[in-house]
């Protein structure tokens, strides 16, 4: 039997084959950053930078995500994190935002208001490519876009007793909480319109332990479930758990107007057609 005989690739043809941006890689990016960190003192500050990479490492193990591995970017009250690749996408969306919110609430309980620690979540699964000085890619220019959105810093002002605000790109909820891969239900998120600096895009707001729906966002911009597309009907009355109010009667349709006699002459009939719409169902009575 005969062998067929592969050419060897050489390194110019095997760069060739990357493309001119290196290698493409779609990996799952998380952005989270604190409330009032800008008007805390010194010390309030010092706080924060201790607090949060615990809480962030505390809720990483509780959800069997391994934080060593993450591309890390801390900046003080903020973290930046490309998980590896393969990460568990379903591990970051439930326990490991579940656990921070419990770790949030036993860091500020007995603490009066202004010593609360708050913080603001976005998560995305999408392009981001090593580069010489971090990622580059359409992905960590979304998730960060998001996680500035002023949806998002409403959403946590508008919830005081709340630790956590969290923020899903379209990706990680239409393909993973809209088709039933957490325990989440799709009604406990609220589907908005993202529009900062240059990206405008679409993004789904959970605040745990408050009806996201019944929270002013200022939502010009805000999507109601019926034009989405993505089938989870929030942010519209029945995404919100209210009863839809019930259709208004139309008036009944006008008569039609006799149809013109036939071109070609010769007997001719007219159809007078009388309709009612209710509920969306015509109901005609057809005389001649």
């Amino acid at each position: 039997m005969r062998h067929a005989v592969l050419p060897d690739v050489t390194d110019e043809e095997d760069e060739m084959s990357v493309g001119a941006m290196g290698v493409f890689d779609r990996r799952l990016l998380l952005a989270i950053d604190a409330r009032g960190y800008g008007s805390a003192d010194t010390a309030r500050q010092r706080e924060i930078q201790t607090v949060l990479p615990r809480l962030l490492s505390e809720a990483a193990e509780a959800a069997g995500l391994d934080r060593a591995s993450w591309v890390r970017q801390p900046a003080g009250d903020s973290e930046f994190a490309v998980l590896p690749a393969g990460s568990d996408e379903q591990a970051l969306v439930e326990p490991f935002m579940r656990r921070l919110d419990a770790g949030l609430r036993a860091h500020n309980r007995d603490r009066v208001p202004g010593a609360r620690l708050a913080l603001r979540a976005a998560v995305h699964f999408g392009p981001a490519s090593e580069a010489p000085n971090g990622f580059v890619g359409p992905g960590p220019v979304e998730v960060s876009r998001i996680l500035e959105s002023d949806h998002l810093h409403r959403a946590l002002a508008e919830a005081p007793d709340a630790g956590l605000a969290v923020a899903l790109t379209a990706p990680v909820f239409t393909e993973l909480v809209a088709q039933g891969y957490t325990n989440f239900r799709p009604e406990e998120f609220r589907e908005v319109v993202v529009e900062k600096k240059e990206y405008r895009g679409r993004a789904w707001l959970w605040v745990p332990g408050y009806d996201v729906h019944a929270l002013d966002l200022g939502d010009v911009n805000s999507s109601s479930g019926a034009d989405s597309g993505s089938g989870s009907g929030s942010g519209s009355a029945a995404g919100s758990g209210e009863p839809a109010a019930p259709a208004a009667p139309a008036a009944p349709a006008a008569p039609a107007a006799p149809a013109a006699p036939a071109a070609s002459g010769g007997d001719s009939a007219t159809n007078n057609l009388y309709g009612t719409v209710i509920n969306g169902n015509v109901v005609f009575g057809i005389s001649k």
